[in-house]
């Protein structure tokens, strides 16, 4: 009977040890949490769309940054670019 007891009381404390952690994490306020992290990334995603989106309405045509056109250039890119570039300077 003692036995079953004992077995009874530690189930009993690691249930109350579950619910303490899991009502103290629940209640906690410092710092970030996930979700908080997560609208924020999802705001900063449509607002850049949002620009993105008026820019190309402004300028009628497909607005890329500059540093993205920049990470796709490769070397054929870059002679045909600056030859472009060359050739805008001199008309």
């Amino acid at each position: 009977m003692g036995k079953w007891r004992n077995q009874v009381r530690k189930a009993h404390t690691a249930v109350v040890m579950k619910v303490w952690e899991a009502k103290t994490k629940l209640a906690e306020t410092s710092g970030e949490g996930y979700v908080d992290t997560a609208v924020k990334i999802l705001i900063a995603v449509v607002l850049g769309a949002l620009l993105l989106a008026g820019l190309y309405a402004l300028f009628n045509d497909t607005a890329v940054s500059y540093t993205h056109l920049r990470a796709h250039e490769t070397r054929h890119d870059l002679v045909c670019r600056l030859l472009l570039e060359k050739k805008k300077k001199t008309e």
